[in-house]
């Protein structure tokens, strides 16, 4: 499935098996099963940009009642906490799957005038998904898909961030310092406007910067890691601040404030690029992102209960505005708020992956950028 043209590839057969709570079913998937997520997400199946969900029917709060089913997401080198294109894409496809080999609580789902709730377990915690349904009980591809986040928050404002001489990009030759906000949506972010990479500041973005930027953001994400006491503002709260359980920046939103197409029901508009991992690029506005930034808003008192905002990609805004995600402030919750998001996702196909013994080239994947001699 794509939103926004970001893709999710949903594994939801022939996955090997999984026990324990989820964050111990993620922990056993990276050291005993990463193998699969590099030949299902990488070349010659995939490339650098692939995304991917897992169906976890059995976790400890579906056990309990209190989620639905379970998922663990994976990108281009490992699994992250949070995805809101993803679970776009999970909230079509599990209102569509009446297979209960797939889907075993699908039963337990009720519809309210035309409306169907999942309850999705997430790393980070669980995310109500609300899906628009058709008389034949399948989801409404002319209607959002909507999901109520985890609480989001602000974790840093208007953090300076110096650039030595050395460290500088190609097209942020005099840029000595650079502002830079922190925030959390389930994965955290740090946001910076894309005037503050130029050496002449920034209007307009295009796919021509996404080469520039890569080399920005890489630069400030390097940078923050290699700092403590900026580690601390990606960190979660009441962790030990002792450099070995400090948090890792995995993703930078370029940001254009007032750029783009302002949808109905919403007062402001914003455009940005998300860069995460290991130079994975998202074509979506990035559902978790669109949380933390809405949350770094209502703590800059730029946005307020109940406003709503528009949040475009490079090519939701090239396509005048078809592709948006839209979030709005639900509540305030114990040091951030709830945040309603929705978006589009769509079909792309069915897919049967093999590997064959014989294979030894596409036997473990690969990115081509990274191979060498």
């Amino acid at each position: 499935m794509h939103t926004t043209g970001e893709p999710t590839r949903i594994v939801y057969a022939g996955y090997p098996p999984l026990s324990g709570t989820l964050l111990e079913q993620r922990a056993l998937a990276r050291s005993k099963y990463d193998h699969v997520r590099r030949k299902l997400l990488l070349e010659p199946r995939g490339h650098r940009d692939m995304y991917g969900a897992v169906l976890r029917p059995a976790t400890e709060l579906v056990d309990s009642g209190e989620a639905d089913i379970g998922v663990l997401f994976m990108t281009n080198v490992g699994y992250s906490n949070m995805c809101g294109h993803a679970t776009i894409a999970l909230g079509r496809f599990l209102i569509d799957t009446h297979d209960t080999s797939i889907f075993p609580n699908r039963w337990r789902l009720r519809s309210d005038d035309g409306s169907t709730v999942i309850k999705l377990h997430v790393p980070s915690g669980i995310v109500v998904v609300a899906v628009k349904t058709r008389p034949d009980h399948r989801a409404d591809a002319s209607a959002p898909v909507s999901f109520t986040s985890v609480p989001c928050f602000a974790t840093g404002i208007g953090v300076q961030i110096a650039i030595p001489a050395d460290r500088r990009w190609r097209v942020g030759q005099s840029v000595r310092t650079v502002t830079v906000d922190f925030a959390c949506g389930g994965g955290y972010f740090a946001i910076v406007r894309a005037d503050e990479l130029y050496d002449a500041g920034k209007s307009d973005l295009s796919g021509g910067d996404l080469k520039d930027l890569d080399e920005a953001t890489s630069t400030l994400k390097d940078l923050v890691n290699e700092n403590p006491s900026l580690r601390k503002y990606v960190t979660p709260p009441n962790t030990n601040p002792s450099g070995a359980e400090l948090g890792l920046l995995r993703a930078l939103v370029v940001s254009l404030p007032g750029l783009g197409v302002i949808g109905s029901g919403t007062t402001s508009a914003e455009t940005g690029i998300c860069y995460f991992d290991d130079h994975q690029i998202d074509r979506s506005p990035t559902g978790s992102a669109a949380g933390a930034r809405m949350a770094l808003a209502y703590a800059q008192g730029a946005i307020h209960l109940n406003e709503g905002r528009t949040y475009h990609s490079l090519l939701s805004n090239s396509k005048g505005g078809k592709g948006s995600f839209k979030a709005r402030v639900l509540e305030e919750t114990a040091g951030g708020v709830i945040v309603k998001i929705e978006g589009f996702a769509f079909y792309t196909g069915y897919h049967t992956f093999i590997s064959e013994e014989e294979d030894i080239l596409g036997d473990d994947g690969f990115i081509l950028e990274q191979l060498h001699s």
